[in-house]
């Protein structure tokens, strides 16, 4: 292999086997995100050293197999196949490794120099499973080193390993695989077709397979990287009609092709498998069983699912009010030397109430609000999805989607909804079918995010719980949350349904799910991936949209019409269409203009019914009590009005994520209107009902 002053190494894989912990092991800090060109996909780099060479390490998407159904798999399929990588490292779970290795023996066929990760060793070793790493390296005819990922020390004897690697020239002496004969003499007269033709640095026969399984996604890719003149070359082309006749006259049809290839990987993982691993404790996932047993049961699974709902949300609930009200008062404390400041300098009335009254008050009152929750949520989000629970409530609403014509995936992009729609949005990714993509991405807003959580239980408490606080109040307001919660999963599969027999008509694709044997939570892991990855992240893209909301509305109320503020006309004339659903102008007004980010539609609420210039600081549930009721607000207001912040348009940040996602007016167009429809029909439901009885 000739020197280079970077080597590019694909870090592959399937889900769940301590990928991303190795990727994040190894390049520290020094990495990067992006999207693939071409493709609405994330990747991550990194950059890192051995003793003689630069590396720069790709973690390709998880995938369980090459033959790909969806745009993570394309990219990883495509990345590997057509000499984008020099190396690849293959993860493999320690604790299943004949399933691992069916990935592994395809990313040999198309990668040469390959090394075989075996993580999770000391997993396997708690359950009893014993690896000869020695021999697993001769069956295999490539390096394999054992690692335990979350140890750093661990997981760099990987690099040494793949320096020695490029040391010598990569190149497999003989197939990984050998297929029944039709097979081997098709494939072998198509790949020498395709090496006259110039397909170097993709490896040929690993090309010849994949064409004649006729996947028209890798005919796509192959025309994109290689050039249409390679595949239409005469020589291909003669090479592909006559290798499809032989295959023909030995009965081997598309289908049988794929299922004998398959056969043929798995009959050499598990004979691999046989070889090389021992089982010392037969009994050694009877605990994982028993368990399961408990939380994806017939009639336990969504008990389970519930009371974990209702604990998570007791515990947000009773413990961010009070450093909300804390950071409340820290901003009011901050706020008096910032306008010492500006008069000083002289700021005219005008700057200094955009600056202050605007853009101050707004965006600590979105950081004041939104961080406590986020910072106790996801947290403990991310503690159920480190132990192993995420996957198996996708196991459990697997049939409650299938149901419904859509694919059971969307359980795990409903889940991210519950933190951030817009990072729902980009998880619909993982869907296999466009069609059940667009499901998802249409009905992701129906779950409520941390920013509109606030003003949900705010309301619940203040209206339907009481404001004088307690354990008792905290059971409660948790409890209805719950309900609430529950309430928009029905409604999630309700209208998914209805699109599925409508304007999505289409069958389910299958789904394939891994369920992870459950692992003690990595603690310091927990906090630096929620804190980091989700809560600063998701509050930062709030602030950044909250900055010219505040600006806007403090506009609205320095500006009169006649009388009064431009926000109480626009209140006023709004104030018809409002009653009809059993609200008012200014509650409809104050979601318009929340539209940036829902976390300030209660301040605005305030702020037009008090008549004020600003946000004032947030106030006691209490004095929101007093406020509300005053305006003339009662049971029913607070139900229609929970109900339209449950179910109506997702906030700015969201709709442009279905718009970079689609590309498509339509769907992104069917994103807002579509629960803005659900949340109008069950408000004027909600207060007709009223008013009968």
């Amino acid at each position: 292999m000739s020197e280079r002053s970077v080597y590019t190494v694909a870090l592959a894989g399937n889900p769940n086997v301590g990928k991303s912990t190795l990727f994040n092991a190894l390049t520290g800090l020094h990495q990067h995100t992006g999207n693939w060109p071409g493709k609405t996909v994330a990747r991550a780099e990194g950059t890192l050293r051995t003793q003689t060479r630069t590396l720069r390490l790709v973690d390709l998407p998880g995938t369980y197999s090459l033959l790909s159904h969806s745009a993570e798999e394309d990219v990883t399929r495509d990345f590997l196949a057509f000499g984008m990588a020099d190396a690849a490292i293959v993860v493999c779970d320690a604790t299943c490794l004949s399933r691992s290795l069916s990935l592994a023996l395809q990313v040999m066929e198309a990668v040469p120099c390959t090394v075989v990760c075996v993580n999770l060793l000391d997993e396997a070793r708690s359950k009893g499973i014993r690896i000869d790493l020695n021999r697993l390296a001769d069956k295999l005819g490539v390096p394999v080193v054992g690692t335990v990922a979350r140890r750093r020390a661990s997981a760099r004897r990987i690099l040494s390993t793949v320096d020695a690697l490029f040391d010598k020239y990569c190149a497999q002496k003989e197939p990984v695989l050998s297929y029944d004969a039709p097979i081997e003499d098709a494939v072998s007269h198509v790949a020498q077709a395709l090496e006259s033709a110039g397909i170097r640095p993709a490896d040929p026969r690993f090309c010849a397979l994949r064409l004649l399984e006729g996947d028209e996604g890798f005919s796509d890719s192959a025309h994109t990287h290689l050039g249409a003149a390679v595949l239409t070359s005469d020589a291909v082309v003669r090479a592909r009609a006559d290798a499809e006749r032989t295959l023909f006259l030995a009965g081997i049809d598309a289908d049988g092709f794929r299922d004998r290839m398959a056969g043929a990987l798995q009959a050499r993982a598990e004979a691999v498998c046989h070889a090389c691993v021992t089982y010392t404790n037969e009994q050694a996932h009877r605990r994982d069983r028993r368990i399961d047993r408990l939380l994806t049961g017939r009639y336990t699974a969504y008990p389970c699912m519930l009371a974990f709902l209702a604990l998570i949300l007791w515990i947000t609930v009773s413990l961010s009010s009070y450093p909300s009200e804390w950071l409340s008062r820290l901003f009011l404390w901050l706020e008096e030397p910032l306008t010492s400041g500006l008069l000083a300098l002289h700021t005219p009335p005008w700057l200094y109430g955009l600056l202050i009254d605007g853009l101050w008050r707004v965006c600590t009152w979105v950081i004041a609000v939104m961080l406590p929750p986020m910072a106790i949520f996801f947290p403990l989000f991310t503690f159920l999805e480190d132990v192993g629970y995420l996957p198996r409530i996708a196991y459990n609403l697997d049939r409650p989607f299938a149901a419904c014509r859509a694919c059971g995936k969307q359980a795990l992009t409903m889940c991210m909804g519950l933190g951030c729609n817009a990072v729902g949005v980009t998880g619909c990714r993982i869907m296999d079918s466009g069609r059940e993509r667009t499901l998802a991405l249409i009905t992701n807003s129906f779950m409520p995010c941390n920013g509109r959580l606030p003003t949900v239980i705010a309301l619940l408490t203040v209206f339907f719980v009481g404001v004088s606080g307690g354990a008792l109040a905290g059971l409660a307001s948790a409890g209805l949350l719950t309900l609430a919660i529950a309430l928009c999963v029905a409604v999630t599969l309700l209208v998914t349904r209805l699109l599925s027999v409508t304007l999505l008509r289409g069958e389910p694709s299958s789904f394939t799910l891994e369920l992870p044997p459950y692992r003690t939570p990595q603690v310091g892991r927990i906090l630096l991936r929620s804190l980091l990855d989700r809560t600063l992240f998701v509050l930062g893209r709030a602030v950044a949209v909250a900055a010219p909301a505040g600006i806007l509305l403090w506009a609205m109320t320095y500006i009169t019409v006649g009388e009064q503020s431009l926000l109480l006309t626009i209140a006023g004339a709004l104030d018809p269409i409002g009653h009809f659903f059993g609200m008012d102008g200014v509650i409809l007004s104050a979601f318009i203009f929340g539209f940036p980010a829902g976390e300030i539609v209660v301040p605005i609420m305030l702020m037009a019914y008090l008549s004020l210039g600003s946000l004032s600081a947030a106030p006691s549930l209490a004095y929101m009590h007093e406020v509300l009721t005053a305006a003339g607000w009662d049971g029913q207001t607070a139900l229609c009005t929970v109900l339209f912040c449950l179910f109506h348009f997702p906030c700015s940040t969201t709709l442009l994520t279905v718009w970079k996602e689609t590309k498509r007016p339509l769907y992104t167009a069917l994103a807002a209107l579509v629960p803005t429809v659900v949340g109008l029909t069950l408000c004027a439901l909600v207060h007709w009902i009223c008013m009968l009885f």
